[in-house]
């Protein structure tokens, strides 16, 4: 049931509505609104759990919408009602993918890393998963991806005691050659948070994605993330190499940029992700 706050805005915004609840993650809440003409997506949480979190998605799939190249979400609105945050999006039906979708999705993706900034990260900040994300501004991709990325969520598992001194002196070495292992390249509009559970292919095989962690950073990232569990068919690789190649190597440098995801699932999931990122981490050790 909606929190009452909420249900009533809504009835004032839609009249009569029915509610259904869906999959919306692990962090929100989350139900299919069905009015007389339209479906809506809404996710809404207590506002003081995670302040400013669909604030910044909204700003995020506003800002992807705008690029013209990937299909995402239409934000209808967002706002407070009585410290219940909310955000209500378009409803889109899932269907089945195809090798068809897939290419699309790809290709689309390529499209949306072609869109650059003067500097790496963004102007606000944001969540990945419910973890707070700085995306201070940089213009060395080395010391964005170090000092915003891998050492606050190192220095996090360390204090809760996930990680050990071996590990914190590993990653120290791994800092100390950050700048020579990334090829050059002008910061890249990324999704962010790249997994299977973050795109959808809709009824009539359109693809979209969702639930952004949108910053400039390298390309890389997204590509890596999205093998990091699987879930993307070859035909998206494909369709991604026929409109932005990848520069030579990026494969080797796969777990190098999976550091950050695993770092992410160590902090929010525990111990169960720590021999993965330690052994991304020793490949470049």
């Amino acid at each position: 049931m909606l929190p009452k706050p909420l249900h009533e805005f809504l009835i004032a915004q839609f009249g009569v509505f029915e509610t259904q609840s869906v999959s919306g993650g692990c962090i929100n809440n989350a139900v299919k609104i069905s009015c007389q003409h339209s479906d809506y997506f809404l996710k809404y949480n207590k506002e003081d759990l995670f302040p400013g979190m669909f604030e910044a998605e909204a700003h995020a799939l506003r800002l992807l919408a705008t690029t013209k190249t990937v299909n995402v979400p239409e934000v209808v609105k967002n706002g407070n009602v009585d410290n219940v945050s909310y955000l209500l999006l378009q409803f889109i039906e899932a269907g089945a993918s195809s090798v068809n979708s897939m290419r699309q999705l790809g290709r689309q993706l390529a499209a949306m890393h072609k869109n650059s900034a003067a500097l790496y990260g963004l102007e606000y900040n944001n969540y990945i998963g419910s973890l707070q994300q700085c995306n201070k501004q940089s213009n060395s991709w080395a010391d964005f991806l170090v000092e915003q990325r891998l050492n606050p969520l190192l220095q996090k598992a360390l204090a809760a005691g996930l990680l050990n001194t071996s590990d914190a002196r590993s990653f120290e070495l791994l800092f100390s050659k950050m700048n020579d292992l990334f090829p050059r390249e002008k910061p890249a509009l990324l999704h962010g948070d790249l997994w299977s559970g973050n795109y959808l292919i809709e009824k009539g095989g359109k693809p979209y994605l969702i639930d952004p962690a949108v910053y400039y950073g390298n390309r890389e990232m997204d590509i890596a993330m999205s093998l990091l569990f699987g879930g993307f068919s070859t035909t998206f690789y494909d369709g991604y190499e026929e409109v932005y190649p990848l520069q030579n190597g990026w494969k080797q440098r796969i777990n190098l940029c999976n550091l950050y995801p695993l770092l992410v699932d160590v902090n929010l999931f525990g111990r169960s992700y720590i021999g993965q990122l330690r052994s991304c981490l020793n490949a470049y050790l």
